[in-house]
This record gives C-alpha cells, sequence and structure tokens, in this order.
C-alpha cells in the first residue's frame, strides 16, 4: 500500500472549541491507516460567511495514510459525527470541523468530494495554520502555503490571531 500525505483542516466554535480541536487531532492520530505527522499551533478566528456566530478555534494537521482520498473522507465525516458534529446550518456553528484540504497534490472533481479543496486558498484560518508547518506545501495551481497566507494575511491582518497556551 502506498502512504499519501493529506491535509487536513479542523475547526470548533461550540462547546470549549480547543477542546473539541484537541480532541478531533487525538482522534485522527488513531484512525486506521491515519497517521498524524506535523500539527499547527491552534488559531482564533472569526467566522467566514455566517458571521452572527462565536469565533472558532482552527488548525491543520498533515497526516500520512494508506486510505484513498474517498475513504479518507468518510473516516472524517464519521469521526464528526462521533464528535457530536450536527449538520443543520451550512457554515454555521459547529462542535466540530473537519476538512480535507488536499490528498498527496491529486485532483479530484466529483459530487461528495472536490480537492484541492475549492476555496481552502482563500482562507486564512487554513493557509496560516498551513504556513506553520508545511510552509512550501503547494495547493493547486494557486501556490505554496507561505505565500497564501502572506497575501491573506496582508489584505486582513486581523483574520487569525495564534493562541498562546493559557488562551482560549
Amino acid at each position: 500500500m502506498n502512504t499519501m500525505t493529506a491535509v487536513i483542516a479542523l475547526g470548533a466554535n461550540l462547546k470549549n472549541p480547543r477542546q473539541q480541536v484537541e480532541a478531533a487531532m487525538a482522534a485522527l492520530n488513531q484512525l486506521a491507516g491515519v497517521r498524524v505527522k506535523a500539527i499547527s499551533p491552534l488559531y482564533k478566528t472569526k467566522p467566514v460567511g455566517l458571521t452572527d456566530q462565536p469565533d472558532f478555534v482552527n488548525a491543520v494537521v498533515l497526516v500520512h495514510t494508506t486510505l484513498s482520498a474517498p475513504e479518507l473522507l468518510s473516516a472524517l465525516l464519521k469521526l464528526e459525527e462521533q464528535l457530536g458534529r450536527v449538520r443543520n446550518v451550512p457554515n454555521g456553528p459547529r462542535v466540530i470541523d473537519l476538512d480535507l484540504i488536499d490528498y498527496h497534490h491529486q485532483i479530484f472533481n466529483d459530487t461528495d468530494l472536490v480537492l484541492p479543496h475549492p476555496r481552502a486558498h482563500e482562507r486564512a484560518f487554513v493557509m496560516a495554520p498551513l504556513a506553520a508547518i508545511a510552509p512550501y506545501y503547494v495547493i493547486g495551481t494557486h501556490g505554496s502555503a507561505s505565500t497564501l497566507a502572506a497575501k491573506l494575511l496582508k489584505a486582513q491582518p486581523d483574520a487569525v490571531t495564534i493562541i498562546t497556551d493559557g488562551q482560549d
């Protein structure tokens, strides 16, 4: 079996978001065929889309996996459900969100899975954490994580704030 690298973004803004994200990171490493290889710092971020909701805690992890991209997506969706995710409002508050951002630089475009994630390159809450752990990781044809993060943070300098110990 080939081992592939995947990028997973995590976010939460309900029920102690920091604990939710940390629990999801730990749970990811327990999935069969998945091993976490790098974990970004945690970031506090403003909501995007539906803005009348609490701020988020976001992070990104790099994993090595023997699962296919559709299998990994399925595992992420099951993990969200196990951790209490309820999908009732698009872009609404959530106890956990696990997004498959990239799968070994491969392109997928079907009804259930589009890779790389179609909006990741526009989101500071994905690019800043990814740049912290893999600055040269390229997202599709959009450029490296560090270049994208710098561009996004220049346009919105307060979009993300790194969380230090003792801060939520």
